[in-house]
């Protein structure tokens, strides 16, 4: 296996050159736009690894399926598929559009910023310090490492520059979509995008999810049927509005973050990081979708 990886990445490198960095959040446009690696976690437990695999990043969009996790956790699937969709979309990823043109105003899917935002608004907490810190824990646990902080920089720089998350957010509040201090719940939502990972950290998350909500050491961390939702909404919606075509040519439950990594689960099988700060017109890695197209073809990961 660590063969094949080495391989794949190698072979899919020039890809980087044909995409950039993410340059709206200032911070962003400091990462390698040449880096790109791959971890595997399998069920089992044993790890692969190639390329760029220890460069830490931050988790960005990733963050997006852990707080859904936690949402359902607390509040149970009903509840929170009751201020948010399970729609794909064909707009941006922080688009108002979706949440303009459709009757219920409430945000088509969680994997978008709106939804996500709305998402975090759910998490219980008497205050933003404890909802995030809850966040934080979480991950830490479903990835094994309690090394896992925020990058305060990212962080800093995402509040500065996230007037356009304030927009979706104060239209939410509103349409009584969220509730609660706005300014709270975006503090809470910058911090989770600034989250500071690696390929093993996001591989691991997606072995949870392939082992339908399991973590490696056997113990339940979300239902079976949870689980089961967030993979769908992955295919559907993980990769922004991408994610018809990524489903096509990979078929394998995913979700891309704009500080260049993308995680997947492949049912019963294993988890898979990748990382590649240079990223398509869409806003996903463009060479790290190429390893994942090798890696499936290689393996025939396809749910499909």
């Amino acid at each position: 296996m660590k063969k094949v990886l080495e391989n794949i990445i190698e072979k899919n490198r020039e890809w980087s050159k044909r995409g950039e960095v993410a340059s709206y959040i200032p911070e962003l446009a400091k990462a390698n736009p040449n880096a790109l690696g791959i971890c595997v976690t399998t069920l089992d437990g044993e790890e692969y690894f190639a390329g760029d695999y220890d460069s830490k990043f931050t988790i960005q969009s990733i963050s997006k399926v852990v707080t859904l996790m936690l949402a359902i956790l607390d509040n149970g699937t009903e509840y929170v598929f009751s201020k948010i969709g399970m729609e794909p979309t064909e707009s941006a990823f922080n688009s108002i559009v979706n949440l303009e043109n459709n009757k219920q105003k409430k945000p088509l899917n969680p994997m978008i910023n709106a939804g996500a935002i709305a998402t975090v608004s759910l998490i219980s907490g008497e205050t933003a310090e404890e909802k995030f810190n809850r966040i934080l824990k979480f991950t830490r646990k479903i990835t094994g490492n309690d090394t896992i902080d925020v990058n305060n920089n990212v962080y800093l720089c995402e509040k500065a520059t996230g007037d356009r998350n304030r927009a979706l957010a104060y239209f939410m509040k509103g349409n009584g979509i969220i509730q609660g201090d706005v300014e709270d719940i975006l503090d809470v939502y910058f911090k989770a995008c600034s989250m500071e990972v690696t390929c093993r950290d996001i591989s691991r998350i997606g072995a949870l999810l392939a082992n339908a909500g399991v973590l490696l050491n056997n113990e339940r961390v979300i239902s079976r049927e949870a689980c089961r939702i967030i993979k769908t909404i992955m295919v559907t919606c993980g990769m922004y509005d991408a994610s018809g075509k990524f489903a096509v040519h990979i078929g394998i439950p995913a979700k891309s973050g704009v500080g260049g990594g993308i995680m997947a689960a492949v049912p019963r099988r294993m988890g898979i990081g990748v990382l590649g700060p240079s990223l398509d017109h869409k806003g996903n890695s463009i060479a790290g979708i190429k390893v994942l197209e090798s890696l499936s073809q290689e393996f025939d990961l396809s749910i499909f």
